[in-house]
């Protein structure tokens, strides 16, 4: 772009001066002449470098995901393609499942076991509580039977008094009194055995724990031991299930699977460094490096455009997503000694700049890595905007140019 408008200049010059002589060319307008375009271009460039910012260092970066399996086992099939595009939940490798099968299969049984426990458990319960209810109820009827023999012998022994005052005078009759005597013997007999009956259902309704009845108590805890113990299986099998499901390894996005070295036969392990393949996502991030001092005027969603030499003459639009206000040279390593500065300042690094793709350019594939130069336009001097997007398309034009010896 530099050279056109010098070229255009030159063009205006021979016509003033040369062609058509308007004004002389002597000393002072040859100076005139060479200090006009040098002064004008260096101003030019200075305020674009500032209103329009351009960086030499755009890259297209994606997220690798090392895939890791969360169970080991033999690989017995990986149907994926390398280097081809792989949709989020298809399947990129099997592994043995027949381990975890058996596991799963095992604490199924075991939680079956278990539920039979607390079912025969709780019936156990119920029992206990029924025998509980059974023993308040005799209790009951012992403690009534032995108030109704109570107020019996006691009025057995007001007719034994009343037949012997009857006797003692001659008006009784002693058979009478000997019958009422022999009553009152049955009575007491009929009333000890009542008393004895009370307090053996009260002996065993005095066994309690925590208020209720020993025997309900127990039941309760081997309840409460059995619903436990299911629950732990309930677990057990989860997990069990859990582990059978991870023998089948899926993508975890749109991408592709990278160099793939896994094939059946081989042995994977659930162990962070030892991955079983790499895994590129689709979904893509692009990144503009500019100097500190070029994004003073720089604001998210300023328009911009970008291109990579993977399509050259092609320019990609894009807007500024957000400048990323950090880098490693602002960042101190946690140690116990002073950080050192050195003789000599460290050079300072440049900021990252994210660009949002523009819904049009959006579906276009990006491959990790892919680098270009790019430019932001932005809310100032608008006019002179022309001359930073000229120049980002003649350096997509130039990359059509293959620069090898052989």
């Amino acid at each position: 772009m530099e050279a056109l408008l010098l070229g255009i200049y030159s063009f205006f010059v021979w016509l003033i001066f040369i062609k058509f002589k308007w004004l002389p060319w002597n000393t002072s307008s040859q100076v005139i002449v060479v200090i006009i375009p040098i002064v004008a271009m260096t101003a030019l460039i200075l305020t674009l470098n500032v209103v329009a910012p351009s960086s030499s260092d755009v890259r297209v970066i994606k997220y690798v995901v090392q895939v890791i399996p969360q169970v080991r086992g033999r690989v017995t099939e990986v149907p994926v393609e390398p280097n081809r595009l792989v949709k989020e939940g298809e399947l990129l490798f099997r592994i043995d499942p027949t381990q975890y099968q058996n596991d799963f299969n095992a604490a199924k049984a075991k939680l079956a076991a278990d539920e039979a426990k607390l079912a025969q458990a709780s019936a156990e319960l119920v029992d206990a509580s029924a025998g509980a209810r059974q023993l308040q109820e005799e209790l009951k009827s012992a403690s009534g039977q032995v108030a109704s023999l109570q107020a019996r012998l006691e009025l057995a022994r007001l007719r034994v008094r009343q037949y012997r005052e009857l006797v003692a005078t001659g008006a009784g009759d002693r058979f009478a009194l000997e019958q009422a005597e022999a009553n009152v013997t049955e009575l007491e007999g009929q009333l000890a055995t009542a008393t004895a009956n009370e307090a053996q259902v009260t002996q065993k309704l005095s066994g309690q724990v925590n208020g209720e009845q020993a025997s309900v108590a127990a039941a309760r805890a081997q309840l409460a031991t059995a619903k436990a113990q299911v629950d732990l299986s309930r677990a057990d099998l989860a997990n069990a299930q859990w582990s059978l499901d991870q023998t089948t390894v899926y993508a975890p996005a749109n991408g592709y699977a990278i160099n793939v070295q896994l094939r059946p036969g081989s042995f994977v392990t659930a162990f962070p460094v030892a991955p079983a393949m790499s895994f590129v996502e689709e979904e893509y991030q692009v990144i503009a490096f500019y100097a500190q001092n070029e994004l003073q005027l720089v604001e998210p969603g300023n328009p911009a455009e970008f291109t990579v030499r993977t399509y050259p003459g092609r320019v990609i639009k894009a807007s500024v997503d957000s400048i990323v206000w950090a880098q490693g040279q602002g960042q101190v390593a946690q140690s116990g000694v002073v950080p050192p500065t050195g003789a000599i300042p460290q050079v300072p690094g440049r900021f990252p700049v994210k660009l949002a793709v523009a819904e049009q350019d959006r579906k276009l594939f990006l491959p990790a890595g892919a680098a270009g130069a790019g430019a932001i336009y932005t809310e100032h001097a608008h006019a002179i905007h022309i001359v930073r997007m000229v120049i980002v398309r003649v350096g997509t034009i130039t990359d059509y140019l293959v620069l090898k010896l052989h």
